[in-house]
């Protein structure tokens, strides 16, 4: 390893050390954490319930669901089950507080908006949403509920900012079965890209941003970047290995006779970045990892793709990257994006890995703050357990930065309002002039260890 990484590894194992120090008050600190969320509540008993959920959230239990979390608080079930399923509360306001919060504390110029769809493996056929669909969390089609998550990506850190439940065209044809479960008669039929604009406009301006990203899935249609195009958002979106893309910078063709020149064919993506020679790839050190500096080799090109209607899409920009694995071969992913051709390698490369954090979000809210413990079947308990468990991880991030600031001064939160950036004011994507977007973005969002109270058993 190059002495330089050794000396960045000592730092980073340095700051996964937490002094017992940094957990003192920690109980007294969710409880001024929940103040703002709990604004909204209609009583006292149901922002006490809020403290007591989060409490269980957050705590080493195993199975983080409203009957669990009541026994750790010596409860009965009814009270916190019927907080969750029956109770008149809008959860909204709560998600919307958060997005505020994670723009203020964690918003950079350059951040990046992320949406992911991630499915939850469900038995039977009652619990809401629930059909055999697509389950990207196990790789096939299952018996699951699939949720479209939106997150938020900066070089101060990274988090869920809200969530939405994909509802299948099956379920909302049978009245029957939405009244079982729930689901509100204004509710109608959404695409997961519907879902995902749907939460773009209502919190994309609460958090600065210069880039949307998202996986194959969300990438895939092109009726969908043609919207974030029309919303003047620059996306950088993955796309499926067989998406066929016309190469805007091949030598024209020659003719044949008369007439213009034959336009280049449509070819797969894949396809297409086979016939590249070695010498096309860039190397681009994107970030300092435990063994060294991770490097992605890169490539860009101006394409045009098929339309689902076997037409032709506007010019957009292709980026490839390829990272080498433990045998030897190459991952390789595939991206389009609507930004300008000259847009630097090294800012694509970029966004790519911002939008790879996202899965480190999922990996805190569901192993450390209950966002898959739940046992509920109706539509108003899933998305108010949804929300309080993104509460929880926002909480724990909080204390995992203050591990990373331990000011005694600055108690609550490791990026205090006050020691905003002068640029808040200017227009969204842009930074004011003078500041310059850091390069690597996303070299200060190494994690340290999670900061879970010893005191909450």
């Amino acid at each position: 390893m190059d002495p330089r990484f050794h000396t960045r590894l000592r730092e980073m194992l340095a700051q996964a050390d937490v002094p017992p120090n940094l957990v003192e008050g920690f109980l007294s600190r969710l409880e001024t954490f929940v103040v703002p969320y709990a604004a909204s509540m209609a009583s006292e008993e149901q922002r006490r319930h809020t403290v007591e959920y989060l409490t269980g959230l957050i705590s080493k239990l195993e199975h983080k669901t409203g009957e669990g979390i009541a026994y750790l608080h010596d409860q009965e079930r009814q009270a916190l089950q019927k907080f969750i399923g029956l109770s008149p509360w809008d959860h909204s306001p709560l998600l919307r507080t958060l997005a505020k919060q994670v723009g203020n504390e964690l918003g950079e110029p350059d951040g990046v908006i992320v949406f992911d769809p991630s499915g939850f493996v469900k038995k039977g056929t009652k619990s809401v949403g629930v059909m055999r669909q697509w389950c990207g969390r196990v790789g096939k089609k299952e018996n699951c509920q699939v949720a479209i998550y939106m997150g938020y990506a900066s070089a101060r850190e990274h988090a869920l900012v809200d969530t939405r439940l994909y509802l299948p065209e099956e379920w909302t044809k049978d009245r029957k079965r939405c009244n079982a479960a729930g689901v509100p008669r204004k509710i109608q039929f959404q695409t997961r890209h519907d879902l995902a604009l749907e939460m773009l406009d209502q919190h994309g301006p609460l958090l600065p941003h210069t880039w949307v990203a998202g996986d194959d899935e969300m990438g895939r249609p092109s009726p969908f970047r043609l919207k974030l195009r029309s919303r003047n958002e620059r996306y950088l979106l993955a796309v499926p290995c067989n998406t066929l893309i016309r190469d805007l910078e091949a030598p024209p063709s020659e003719r044949g006779g008369r007439g213009p020149a034959p336009w280049t064919p449509f070819r797969r993506i894949d396809h297409w970045r086979e016939t590249l020679a070695e010498s096309a790839w860039t190397t681009i050190e994107v970030r300092d990892g435990e063994k060294g500096p991770l490097v992605v080799e890169v490539v860009k090109c101006r394409v045009r793709a098929r339309t689902p209607t076997n037409g032709t899409g506007p010019e957009e920009l292709m980026f490839i990257t390829r990272e080498k694995q433990s045998d030897g071969k190459f991952k390789h992913d595939y991206y389009l994006s609507n930004a300008d051709p000259t847009t630097p390698l090294k800012e694509l490369a970029r966004v790519t890995k911002a939008a790879h954090r996202i899965e480190e979000c999922f990996k805190r809210a569901k192993g450390e703050a209950g966002l898959g413990d739940y046992q509920v079947r109706t539509w108003t308990a899933w998305h108010r357990h949804q929300t309080l468990a993104l509460l929880a991880a926002w909480f724990l991030n909080q204390e995992t930065r203050r591990g990373k600031n331990p000011d005694r001064r600055a108690e609550f939160t490791a990026a205090p309002t006050t020691a905003r950036r002068s640029d808040r004011g200017a227009p969204q994507g842009q930074p004011s002039r003078g500041t310059k977007p850091p390069q690597h973005a996303l070299v200060a969002t190494q994690r340290v260890g999670s900061v879970v109270s010893p005191l909450v058993a």
